[in-house]
């Protein structure tokens, strides 16, 4: 998992990042909010980030205020990182954005926990971000017919917008992206075309299967 630490102490900082990649993450650096802010606002931003509270340029709960902003950013698992551990702290922290809380000194076992859920959290985010892409996709392909449409009582043609009569197929595939195929149905086949074939003197062949003949 790729993850931002925005840390202004140099030892903390380090100590974060080399915990991180034990633990097998990819993680970016940065010494103040300004500079995570920056790197938030990309394409190619980390899934995850943790923020200190207190950092020169912008805090941790500006960034956190900043992140939330983004459409684009919602999904992002914050983790923010402070000292200051009263519950009026932890509530601010919680309403500005921060999907999480851990107070300094932290253990790095409840880190790693807390990592992990987060981790989860960016799964999935990022399952159902391709279900909505493939739903959207779907509906982009999908075209519906809908109100009264005026219908022939005789020859079921239909009367279209600029009040011309056209057969049903021809209607339904200008207006949709649906294609037709022909074929005789067993009660037209008994009722309509063996009487046909037995006027005409025809020797009447056996139904086929699936007689078809694509619209035109």
């Amino acid at each position: 998992m790729k993850i931002l630490i925005a840390e202004d102490d140099r030892m903390s900082r380090r100590v974060l990042e080399v915990t991180l990649r034990n633990w097998g993450h990819d993680v970016v650096e940065t010494t103040n909010g300004r500079e995570a802010w920056d790197i938030l606002q990309r394409e190619d931003a980390p899934p995850m980030a943790i923020f200190d509270w207190m950092m020169p340029e912008m805090d941790g709960v500006e960034l956190c205020r900043r992140v939330r902003s983004l459409p684009d950013r919602q999904s992002t698992y914050i983790l923010l990182l402070t000292a200051r551990g009263v519950t009026e702290d932890i509530v601010a922290g919680l309403e500005s954005g921060a999907n999480d809380y851990l107070v300094k000194p932290f253990d790095r076992l409840e880190l790693k926990a807390r990592l992990q859920v987060g981790a989860q959290m960016c799964e999935l985010h990022r399952k159902l971000a391709e279900r909505v892409a493939e739903l959207e996709a779907a509906l982009a392909n999908v075209q519906q017919l809908e109100g009264l449409l005026p219908i022939c009582s005789y020859c079921k043609k239909i009367r279209d917008e600029a009040n011309y009569w056209q057969q049903v197929e021809a209607y339904v595939a200008r207006h949709t992206k649906a294609h037709f195929s022909h074929g005789i149905c067993p009660e037209c086949w008994n009722s309509v075309v063996i009487p046909e074939l037995q006027a005409a003197g025809v020797a009447v062949p056996k139904q086929p299967c699936c007689p078809q003949r694509k619209a035109e």
